[in-house]
């Protein structure tokens, strides 16, 4: 049997019930980790836990919303309870859209800043105070290609620009500590949410693409979860152990 690259580690992994968290959670818990997986839907989220169950891996389910102190809080507690500590974090949770800055309402706009800046914000927070103790950690960030290349919703892209700078703010106040701080900035990506955006169907519909279309290239093929999943695999192992404060583009070349 093959080493497995994080066994006794203990991973928080935020909108992991499908797409790429349940991905990422899948894959962590093969290589050795046990997994703390959060999402707003128990059904989903049950269903992810007993899958990685009935393969062997350590697996536990937090209905909890990135938007809420107490909820982030209550997420470390019970991973300090369940398996005695945390040892990465992935910020992977947030909301997709393509709303046009002029249909943007401000009760919108906080919904989605919220969410995918200030979830990882407060996740980020309250990882430290175990890492810092330790002195050991890893924070992977889950951007986008909107991130540099803002072809989506005004707001989306805007909060994806923001986490490539947290990133990369994060990563310098550690950087005399043994605690890593980095991003994935997915591309096109097969999963539900990509899906429905290109179908028209999230927030917005698809006319900011209308616009945007304009200077985005997309060229085949798209990647899968997967993809995504072993980026965040090489960033949590003793791979990428030299690595800090960089934003790891996955996009199979369509967005250079």
């Amino acid at each position: 049997m093959e080493k497995q690259m994080l066994k006794d580690q203990v991973a928080i992994i935020t909108g992991a019930s499908y797409g790429m968290g349940q991905t990422m959670a899948e894959l962590f818990a093969e290589e050795g980790a046990a997994v703390v997986l959060t999402a707003r839907g128990q059904e989903k989220l049950d269903a992810v836990v007993e899958g990685i169950r009935a393969k062997g891996g350590k697996a536990i389910g937090l209905v909890a919303d990135v938007c809420s102190t107490e909820d982030t809080e209550r997420v470390f507690a019970a991973a300090l309870k369940e398996f005695g500590d945390v040892d990465i974090l992935i910020n992977n949770a947030g909301i997709g859209e393509q709303k046009l800055i002029d249909e943007t309402d401000d009760d919108w706009m906080l919904t989605v800043m919220n969410t995918n800046l200030g979830g990882p914000m407060r996740y980020i927070r309250e990882a430290l105070k175990i890492f810092l103790p330790k002195n050991e950690g890893v924070i992977i960030n889950i951007s986008s290609v909107n991130g540099t290349r803002p072809f989506c919703g005004a707001t989306y892209t805007s909060t994806k620009g923001a986490l490539n700078t947290l990133t990369k703010n994060v990563a310098m106040r550690l950087i005399n500590t043994n605690i890593r701080c980095n991003a994935v900035a997915p591309g096109a990506t097969i999963t539900p949410a990509h899906l429905a955006n290109k179908a028209g169907e999230q927030p917005g519909g698809a006319k900011m693409l209308e616009y945007s279309g304009h200077y985005v290239y997309f060229p085949g093929p798209e990647c899968e979860a997967i993809d995504q999943a072993y980026a965040c695999l090489y960033l949590a192992s003793k791979m990428g152990r030299a690595v800090r404060g960089q934003v790891l583009q996955v996009c199979n070349g369509a967005f250079l």
